[in-house]
């Protein structure tokens, strides 16, 4: 019983502190339930170091001038380094300007980086400094477990309108490695779909999309779509959410997935990871990497795979990333 209260107080500090990040609140009915997660979920004090680590290296880059504050942020043994948590900076080209593991990567632009399943992270972690400060998902190598590629909560917070700071909490133990034919198969089921939009148009669309018996959901893969402010308008696992506002919804650590999946239509199309409600397993919440589109420049599809589902064992080696120092 100990164990279980133990637990449940965990789940619902993260879920404080990802509302104290942001003033949104979301509907009651809204969040995802956290309870039956199978996934691996940060240590909600892991979080809090996490924020409150970011916001001090965005202070202390306030206080000092650049210069001074990106050599800092590039020192292995300064105060801005530790363990696993250090801070890098980028400016909003995507520029780098510090990092203390990666000194290849300074002055560099890696706005278009991608992780091993396709995920933008620059421009992802940018987005997030966009709204002030805010949490996302990517793979990168874990300097404390020999510079092994790893699933890491990030955190980011503009210093200025010019530059940005961030960090991360490492999720060790969750594989995250989807097989491109799985995303290549995920990424012909969207673009399916946005050619119907496209050629239907929108309403003829959404009923095709909403309904479970249709081409447009199979099994666990399905065709979700918010218009860009954030209304639901397709959801057939969760039709009861039809017509709701979810831009502020959040998963279990945190992260503002439909936020993020707007952000990445806005681009034209995207990768990116949250944990969701998976159909096939009793809509217990499970790794979810999703694909999405945008269209019309006012309302996006996409569509997800499960990590529970897929071969997501890293068996790439070296890091994708390369040695240190090289080209």
């Amino acid at each position: 019983m100990k164990m279980i209260i133990a637990y449940t107080a965990m789940l619902l500090a993260v879920t404080a502190i990802a509302l104290g990040v942001s003033t949104a609140k979301d509907d009651p009915g809204e969040s995802i339930n956290l309870s039956s997660s199978s996934t691996p979920l940060a240590q909600s004090s892991s979080l809090v170091e996490l924020v409150d680590f970011v916001r001090e290296a965005r202070d202390y880059a306030r206080d000092a001038d650049r210069e001074m504050a990106c050599k800092e942020f590039d020192n292995k043994t300064g105060r801005f380094v530790r363990g696993d948590l250090y801070i890098y900076a980028y400016d909003f080209q995507g520029t780098n300007v510090a990092h203390p593991f990666r000194p290849d990567f300074i002055g560099k632009n890696k706005a278009n980086l991608t992780d091993p399943n396709g995920v933008a992270l620059i421009k992802d972690l940018a987005d997030c400094s966009k709204r002030g400060e805010d949490f996302t998902y990517f793979i990168f190598p874990n300097p404390d477990h020999a510079d092994k590629d790893e699933l890491k909560v990030g955190y980011t917070a503009n210093v200025d309108d010019n530059w940005w700071v961030g960090s991360g909490v490492y999720l060790s133990d969750v594989p995250a490695f989807f097989q491109s034919e799985s995303r290549d198969n995920l990424v012909a089921f969207v673009d399916e779909a946005a050619k119907y939009a496209e050629e239907n148009g929108r309403e003829k669309s959404l009923q095709a999309f909403n309904d479970k018996n249709g081409s447009f959901v199979s099994g666990n893969l399905y065709i979700f779509a918010y218009d860009f402010n954030g209304t639901t308008l397709s959801l057939p696992y969760q039709p009861e959410l039809l017509g709701s506002n979810r831009m502020d919804a959040k998963d279990s650590n945190g992260i503002a997935f439909v936020r993020n999946c707007i952000d990445q239509a806005k681009r034209g199309e995207g990768y990116l990871y949250y944990i969701y409600p998976n159909p096939s397993r009793n809509m217990e919440d499970d790794l979810k990497l999703s694909y999405v589109r945008g269209i019309d420049n006012d309302w996006c599809v996409g569509a997800g795979i499960y990590a529970s589902e897929s071969n997501t064992t890293n068996a790439t080696s070296p890091t994708y990333l390369g040695e240190i120092g090289s080209s």
